[in-house]
């Protein structure tokens, strides 16, 4: 058959590989001049490495991505057990004392001097970094009493090993850690977590979404040797041996469909085929149907939610975190979401001798970072990084900034309802993209399972 592929991240790769393997013609559109979609890298000339426009890695247990890797002959993927941690500020945990934080051994301190500011009126506010790497490290954590730490880690723990229940989908994610860890815990360990992943959708984002995030998550991580587009660079020329063409800086503005072949439109030109597989973020594909799909069923597709991905990447001389390669921010007193320091996670000789931090937000479409300039971000964090660390100035930094629209669905009752399957009413078209992993996370190993999954069906 000859089959359309639309979009060229993780998703459309593995599709074409799969469908080429089992001797289709394969042709393949992507809009963009480079394949790629969410795990795009950029590199600069004095770089070695590509670095992804937002952070990403692999878990230990990725195995559909790392056996395509296999498969494919690919074999640069570096694993490491790089330390995560959570910030907080004393003015949100009373109980907090410099005696606490001097107890936690390996603690990622502020580069503010004398590391642990003692007088908040003074000094503004205090920050500390606590990692919560192991359970010796959620034991040593000072901000819950020892009867939270024990019943949040036996959830943690009943999160982890067990299997997905109907009854994750039956209650928020809110409801279930209050319910079951306590409203301490829940204020301590979450609430900040899901505000600054979810905006004002925080309340209604489903346990299942915990239950998925808790049960993947490994203590070691991997990284493709060379950025993740070194892989998708390898997958282009593989695919193309295999005969799929590839068509890059392709805009697809239209499809329809009339007997048994679908007519795609793109730039000044149309082409038919036998099959259509989109990989297409669901908001964009509604809008290239609406004259082949049914009405009442790109209806359902209206009722989902999505946030849009903002990230700065800072590329300094000092690092703004000693050790932490990923950051969560406990806080409301700071206005970021997530500082992931790559550079503590692959070396940064990598990047010219530089340090890599990345600062990310989920943003809703009015949301002002939208509207703002790379420049103008740095300055709007600046004194927020100085409070972490003094030696860092975004200001005086090399930075980077990219969005992604439809980055974040909303895992909410109504996503659960309304999402796309890989089926559509009309027959030979077939969707497959990254709403489609829930309850996981987006990720390029759920683009790649999708990818074979789909191509199975056909």
């Amino acid at each position: 058959m000859k089959i359309a592929i639309l979009g060229g991240g993780f998703t459309g790769l593995s599709v074409s590989y799969y469908l080429a393997k089992k001797g289709h013609t394969i042709t393949l559109f992507e809009k963009e001049n480079i394949l790629g979609g969410l795990a795009v890298g950029f590199k600069e000339k004095n770089w070695n490495w590509y670095l992804e426009r937002s952070y990403h890695h692999l878990f230990a247990n990725d195995y559909d991505i790392l056996n395509f890797a296999k498969e494919t002959e690919f074999r640069k993927i570096i694993f490491r057990s790089p330390q995560t941690a959570s910030l907080y500020s004393t003015h949100c945990h009373p109980e907090f004392t410099r005696l606490a934080a001097k107890r936690v051994s390996g603690s990622d301190f502020s580069g503010i001097p004398n590391q642990v500011r003692d007088d908040p009126e003074r000094n503004g506010v205090n920050y500390c970094i606590f990692p919560l790497d192991t359970p010796q490290d959620f034991l040593r954590f000072p901000l819950l009493s020892w009867p939270d730490k024990f019943r949040s880690a036996a959830v943690l723990a009943f999160l982890k090993f067990s299997p997905f229940l109907t009854a994750f989908e039956k209650q928020t994610a809110q409801e279930f850690l209050k319910k079951y860890m306590g409203r301490e815990a829940w204020n301590t360990l979450w609430q900040q977590l899901f505000r600054k992943k979810f905006g004002k959708y925080a309340g209604n984002i489903l346990a299942s979404f915990i239950w998925a995030r808790i049960k993947k998550r490994t203590k070691q991580l991997g990284y493709v040797e060379g950025g993740f587009q070194t892989f998708i660079d390898y997958l282009e020329k593989e695919i193309a041996k295999m005969g799929v063409l590839i068509k890059k800086r392709c805009n697809v503005s239209l499809m329809e469909k009339r007997g048994e072949k679908f007519t795609v439109y793109y730039e000044n030109s149309k082409k038919q085929f036998d099959s259509v597989v989109s990989t297409l973020p669901t908001a964009v594909l509604e809008k290239n149907t609406t004259n082949m799909l049914p009405t009442d069923y790109l209806a359902r597709f209206k009722k989902l939610k999505y946030l849009h991905a903002v990230n700065l990447v800072l590329e300094t001389k000092e690092p703004l975190l000693k050790k932490t390669y990923w950051l969560n921010v406990c806080t409301p007193k700071l206005p970021l979401m997530a500082l992931v320091q790559h550079t503590n996670f692959m070396d940064k000789k990598n990047y010219g001798g530089n340090n890599i931090l990345y600062i990310g937000w989920y943003v809703d479409g009015n949301d002002k970072l939208l509207k703002m300039s790379a420049e103008e971000i740095a300055k709007y964090i600046q004194p927020h990084l100085l409070q972490i660390n003094s030696k860092v100035d975004s200001l005086k930094s090399k930075v980077y900034l990219f969005k992604d629209s439809f980055a974040q669905p909303i895992f909410d009752r109504d996503f659960v309802k309304n999402k796309p399957d890989f089926i559509t009413p009309v027959k030979n078209f077939y969707i497959v993209n990254l709403d489609m992993t829930y309850p996981y996370d987006r990720g390029t190993n759920y683009a790649v399972k999708l990818g074979k999954q789909v191509s199975e069906m056909i």
